[in-house]
């Protein structure tokens, strides 16, 4: 189970920073993402982090988004800084067990004022 939480509103240029606490299976193994799905768009990958600390972002996010974990607190991040109009959407948690099992989060709305 996943619970994600920080969202809000925010100006432009503001920063955010959401968290997802997991519960249940073996955090540490398992690869943590977060994505984004805006009104009328897909569900798209923003930002994913393996066991062993690797990371990937989205081209549209790169520079201004850092993704992190916390194995002892069963947590993991997501730092936004320098958002964007663009960025408004729902965020999601996502975690993958090496068993392929996947779990989501509620979603937290993160709107970004021009």
């Amino acid at each position: 189970q996943l619970q994600a939480s920080g969202g809000g509103l925010v100006q432009a240029g503001g920063s955010l920073r959401l968290s997802c606490v997991a519960s249940g299976g073996i955090f540490s193994n398992n690869v943590m993402g977060w994505y984004r799905q805006a009104p009328g768009k897909q569900r798209q990958l923003v930002a994913r982090i393996t066991s062993g600390g690797s990371t990937n972002y989205a081209d549209s996010v790169r520079g201004r988004f850092t993704i992190a974990r916390d194995n002892a607190k069963n947590t993991v991040y997501l730092q936004m800084n320098s958002l964007k109009p663009e960025d408004t959407a729902v965020y999601y948690c996502n975690s993958l067990a090496p068993s392929g099992l996947t779990a989501w989060g509620q979603g937290t709305q993160v709107t970004v004022s021009s």
